[in-house]
Parts: structure tokens; sequence; C-alpha cells
């Protein structure tokens, strides 16, 4: 491929978001409901009864990490962010990895809440009794049974995604609005009557049984809070690129106080054993001990909401990456084609969430659902906490001068993000070496260390591969400058869907 300089007009996306739209797409990206559902399970499986400790612990690096995205964003609002804000500060081969590992970590998002989705559904239809289909007898635990019905709702909501992200918004927000007022309800309603009392020993982070299980709780936590910076990828979509901002910081407060009421709620009414030992079946088993049918219900309705939102809210993100990596030829053209009718990048949608439902399928060598839950979790975990850490290095890169000339503002754009990428550095190389010690054989299960540690390294590994592939064949000048197109430079269009 030869290397063609970029024409004057780079591919249009269309601005007509507001910061209640970008908060929609970021919240159900983060998806509070299935995190607090599924995620405070899991959590509780390694760090005990100190969720609400882990929570707040994991809250502090990432608000860090909020804050250098909020900078970036308004001095270089791109869809790329990441990809391009490391790419200019750090270097261009860092910059790729960012996008790359962000692009595989959702498409392996995508395919775990696609089993969820699906396990939520299967839980519905048994609760209003269908148990059987001809001879096959539903299993929500089974991973190729919730699979298959995942993928049937991942194709509708990718096929709403090319409509619109407008569109995918307003549906967003009616869903949101639902999950949270159960969500509200029944947590609140459980601090107030749970049987198991209130400690403050639950918010003590020196408590948590080990410093691996702190490592990996941190990380499970971080992965909770992984999706506000959705905002930050429809920041070309919206009218002010600075709503960006505000919608990435209000959706990842929001998500604080909500874990911060889950966690206490959960706890005040199961027990540790309970809470570690129903999986994707926690919220149901929750409301199921808070209220009779046919409210029991609605946790798990909320559930099945969450799950779908957050699968169009990974869609709607990825395909704005891959579109911002496409248009300086990182990736290829197909992921920068714009929809005349839609103003969305429709064909990288369909194909993002074509990958999505064949790693899905791929994810059937687990087959228990809840294994696959902990194995995508804890690889995705470690991947996102390098991209955050890049990106939060990028920032203290780039302002580093605020040192000089303001140190009030020097501590916030500087010092903090840089604290904040440490630490998670710190945790993903620690629980990696963790992983890599604690068996001595490979193994395809959720409980072999060196399993868990291939598949962030298998990640990580295969973006240098496609980075040289950009570099080396198709010639992207992103890679001399390591600056992405100017978000700025194109005429964009302004009506709405």
């Amino acid at each position: 491929m030869t290397d063609q300089p970029y024409t004057a007009d780079p591919p249009e996306l269309r601005r007509s978001l507001s910061v209640l739209d970008g908060v929609a797409v970021a919240a159900s990206s983060t998806a509070a409901t299935t995190s607090i559902g599924i995620g405070i399970g899991v959590t509780a499986g390694v760090v005990g009864l100190h969720l609400p400790a882990i929570m707040l612990l994991a809250f502090l690096p990432v608000l860090g990490i909020a804050g250098a995205y909020s900078r970036l964003n308004r001095v270089e609002p791109n869809a790329g962010n990441g990809y391009v804000w490391v790419g200019r500060s750090l270097n261009p081969w860092l910059g790729f990895l960012v996008g790359w590992v962000n692009i595989v970590a959702t498409v392996a998002f995508l395919a775990y809440t696609t089993a969820v989705t699906g396990s939520a559904m299967l839980q519905l239809a048994g609760e209003a009794g269908v148990h059987r289909i001809g001879s096959l007898a539903l299993d929500p635990g089974s991973t190729a049974q919730t699979t298959a019905v995942g993928i049937v709702v991942l194709v509708a909501v990718t096929l709403t995604a090319v409509t619109g992200i407008r569109t995918a918004a307003r549906l967003q927000t009616g869903l949101l609005v639902f999950e949270y007022v159960v969500l509200l309800g029944f947590c609140g309603y459980g601090i107030v009557t749970g049987p198991h009392a209130f400690s403050l020993s639950w918010f003590d982070p020196f408590a948590i049984p080990s410093a691996t299980a702190l490592a990996q709780g941190l990380l499970l936590s971080v992965f909770c809070y992984w999706g506000f910076e959705a905002a930050f990828s429809v920041n070309e979509e919206v009218r002010d690129p600075r709503d960006a901002s505000r919608a990435g910081l209000i959706t990842l407060v929001t998500m604080l106080g909500l874990f911060l009421l889950g966690s206490v709620a959960f706890q005040r009414v199961l027990s540790e054993k309970e809470l570690a030992g129903h999986g994707a079946e926690g919220l149901a088993f929750f409301g199921d001990r808070l209220a009779a049918q046919p409210w029991a219900a609605l946790p798990l309705v909320a559930l099945m909401f969450s799950a779908v939102a957050s699968l169009q809210a990974g869609v709607i993100p990825t395909a704005r990456g891959m579109f911002a990596m496409s248009r300086d030829r990182t990736l290829g053209p197909v992921w920068s084609r714009v929809s005349a009718r839609y103003g969305t990048p429709a064909a990288g949608t369909l194909l993002i969430g074509a990958l999505a439902a064949a790693v899905a399928g791929l994810a059937l060598v687990i087959p228990r659902l809840a294994d696959m839950i902990m194995a995508t979790v804890n690889a995705v975990g470690i991947v996102v906490a390098l991209s955050y850490a890049l990106t939060a290095l990028a920032a203290a890169a780039r302002f580093r001068s605020l040192l000089r000339e303001d140190w009030r503002q020097g501590v916030r754009a500087v010092v903090l993000p840089a604290l904040s990428a440490l630490a998670l550095l710190g945790l993903g190389g620690y629980l990696g070496w963790s992983f890599y010690t604690s068996t001595d054989h490979f193994e395809v299960s959720a409980d072999n260390g060196w399993f868990l540690l291939t598949t962030p390294l298998a990640m990580i590994a295969s973006g240098f591969v496609a980075a040289g592939w950009a570099k080396y064949v198709r010639r992207s000048p992103y890679f001399r400058t390591g600056e992405g197109t100017d978000a700025d430079a194109p005429q964009l269009l302004t009506t709405s869907n």
C-alpha cells in the first residue's frame, strides 16, 4: 500500500448528542446493575465481606484516570481518545496498543455480556414456569444455552446501534430509568430489613485476607467501573466536546454511589457463602430473599435490561474507536465507512457485533457460565488497567509543564494521574505474577493461573503484531507522528436523527 496523504475531509460523524445522551451511553456501558448483580458475587469470592472497602479503594485510581481523560479531552477531543492521546504524548506503538486492547477487551466483554443476557432471560423463563422447550431442559448456568439466546439479542441491539447513536441513547435512557428505580428500591429495602448486622469492618481494606486478594479484588472492582470513558468515545458526536467530560465524571460518581449501596445491601441480606456461591444468578437470589413473586422478578428484569443496554453500549464506543483508527489507516478502510443515511460507522458497527458473536461462540470451551465470567473478568481487568495507566501517563507527560507554572493545577493534571497509573500497573503486575506462581501447568480453566495470565498476555501481544502490520504494511502516518486525524478538521453534520 502506498503512503498517500490524508484528504482534506476525513469521514464525518454527526453531532447530535447532549450531555444526558453521553451519560446514558457511559452509564449503560458501565452497567451498574450487571456489575452489582454479578460482579459483587465474583468479588466477594475474593475479598469476602469487604465489598464496600474494595469499591471505595478502587474508585481512587479510577478517579485519577477520569481526571486525565477529562483534561485530555478538553485540549484534543477525538473519537480515538486514548489511542490518539497516548500516541501523541508517549509513543505511537503504545498509543496503538491502547486502542487495540480496548477493542479486544470490549469484544471479550460483549461475549461475556451476551451470555449474561441469555442467562437473565432463561432465569426469567424459569420464574414464569417455563423450564423446558421440547426435550431440552433450560439451564441458566449453561454457557451454550445462554450464549445462543444472548446472540439473538446481540444481533438486535447491533442493528439498533447502526440506525444512530441518538436512537440508541434514547433506548438506553429508558432502560436505565427502570433499572435504577428497581435497584434503588430493592437495595434500600435490603439495607433496612436485612438480617445480617451492619459492620464498619466492611469498609476496612486492611481486613482483606491477603495481598493477592486485595490486588485481584481491586482489579475486579476497576472492571466494574470500566465503561465511564465511553462518554469520551462519542466526543465527536456531542454538541460540545466538554459535555463528554461532564458525562464521564457524572457517570463515575453515580457508579460509586450505586456500588456502595449495592454492596452494603447485599451484605445485609446475604451471607458470605451466599454472596460468593450464586454467580450469574446472584441478583435473582437477592430478589427472592426480599420479596415474593412477581415482585421478586423485578431485579432479574432490571439485570436483563442492564445487560441489553451494556451490549449496545459496548458496540457503540468500540465502533467509534475503530473508526478513529481506520481514519488514520492503522486499521482497514471498512471501519471508517460512514452511513450517508444514519451518519454512523454502520459497517464497523455490524462487524463488531459479528466479532463479539464469534468470540461468544469460542467461549463455549468453558462450559460453566460462572467459570467463563471469572476468566473473562480477570483477563479484561488486567488489560483495562494497562489501558487506563497508559492514558493517565500520557496526561502526566503532556501537562508536565504545569508543575512549574501552577503547582495546584500540576498536582491535579500530573501527579494524581501518574500515581493512579503506577497503582494500576503495580496491581496488574502483582496479579500477573501471582497467577504465574500459582500453578505449574497450563489448563483451560478459570482457576488455572497460567490460563488466567496467558489470556491478557495474548491480547497485548496481538496488539504489537497488529501495530507492526499497520506500520510496515499499511504504512500509516500515525507511526511517524503519533497524531490521529484532527477531529475538528471536518465540517461535521449537525442534524439529529
